[in-house]
């Protein structure tokens, strides 16, 4: 299938031509029509007894089925949840560890990714295994090197939150299951601006953040189960998440039965309307504009940021080493002091994440707001 190079859509973005905001990795801006459809759920909190009682599982059962149809799997597998962490606790809670077993997680890899599998290991006297970065960046090869007979639980993300590193996670995925370890993802930095197929890579839990890639708000999560693991124990126990909870006139007549699927491990409180419709929103249109085509129109611009760094005698990932959506610029002395709040000075924002500078532009991004960034960096001369 050939891939489409989608045209910029600033325009659904309360973005002013002189701000440069390259940096959707650390959060994305809300489209205008969210922040209507957020709007129009905050008008249910404004008048309580237009919202029904059928409307708490409405909404929910909406973005549930979106959010399924964005990784190619069945509603029933989908939990909603408050953040990353939440999802990845209710893995480790559910995964059993062996004493020797290993965990295996990637060097610098974000800290609510490591925190949960941490405190598994020093309960279950398992051990944490880190993989090191490999000097051209190819953090798959790296991976499946570490991958052993003692690996019981592989924990990572598909990109690394800092500079951009690729992982292939469905070549990871074999490798796991061929030595039986458990794999559990946080495709909070990937998933909406690349592709991700539960059916090809088959994790055992999968988590992401929407307020990234997903251009959603804050506070929501999507968590996939697999199946194998829907009988597990929910971190929360809330009336919404058990058999019959539709029916607001027996709530008391207490069950011992969930939801179906993972929707037992669906966090208290999930109907707020403002933030589930504002979500909705933001998913449609990722779907629209096709996930494949938003990664290969940010590919091909970062590309050619990539090219105008090497150039100018940055560091830069190999491309087939880097995830798309992230251009990392490297600094062989370090990251000039105080240059995120020198650039942030001049409205351009970026993030910086150890030695590099993190570059993540989305479709409302210019050719000009790039231009922007090399000519605050000191490259007035360059362009892309």
């Amino acid at each position: 299938m050939t891939n489409t190079i989608l045209k910029n859509q600033r325009h659904l973005f309360d973005m002013p031509d002189d701000i440069a905001y390259l940096n959707c990795a650390y959060m994305s801006p809300l489209m205008t029509p969210a922040v209507d459809a957020a709007g129009q759920g905050i008008q249910y909190k404004v008048q309580p007894w237009t919202y029904g009682g059928s409307s708490f599982f409405t909404y929910t059962e909406q973005l549930r089925a979106l959010a399924a149809k964005m990784i190619n799997t069945k509603s029933d597998n989908v939990a909603l949840v408050p953040s990353a962490s939440y999802g990845i606790q209710v893995a480790a809670n559910n995964i059993s560890l062996s004493r020797g077993g290993e965990i295996l997680v990637l060097k610098d890899q974000f800290p609510s990714h490591i925190y949960p599998w941490r405190e598994k290991a020093k309960a279950c006297g398992g051990k944490m295994v880190t993989v090191e970065r490999r000097e051209n960046g190819d953090w798959t090869k790296a991976v499946l090197d570490a991958v052993g007979a003692r690996t019981e639980i592989v924990a990572l993300p598909a990109t690394h939150w800092a500079d951009g590193g690729y992982l292939d996670v469905e070549i990871i995925g074999k490798a796991a299951r061929d030595v039986d370890a458990k794999l559990v993802l946080d495709l909070t930095q990937s998933l909406g601006a690349m592709p991700f197929d539960v059916q090809a890579v088959q994790p055992d839990f999968m988590v992401a953040a929407g307020y990234k890639w997903l251009m959603g708000p804050y506070t929501l999560a999507y968590l996939y189960v697999a199946p194998e693991w829907q009988d597990g124990v929910p971190l929360e126990h809330n009336w919404m998440n058990r058999k019959g909870s539709e029916d607001f006139s027996r709530l008391v007549d207490y069950q011992d039965a969930f939801q179906p699927g993972a929707r037992r491990f669906d966090m208290g409180e999930k109907s707020n309307p403002a933030q589930v419709m504002a979500a909705c929103t933001s998913l449609q249109q990722l779907l629209d504009w096709g996930v494949e085509n938003i990664s290969h129109t940010l590919g091909a611009r970062n590309a050619r940021v990539a090219n105008t760094a090497r150039q100018l005698g940055l560091h830069v990932t190999e491309d087939n080493f880097r995830s798309p959506h992230y251009v990392a610029l490297q600094y062989k002395e370090g990251v000039p002091d105080g240059l995120a709040e020198k650039l942030a000075a001049q409205n351009i924002f970026v993030s910086v994440r150890g030695n590099a500078v993190r570059i993540t532009p989305h479709l409302y991004n210019t050719d000009t707001d790039i231009e922007r960034l090399f000519a605050g960096l000191g490259y007035a001369r360059a362009r892309i």
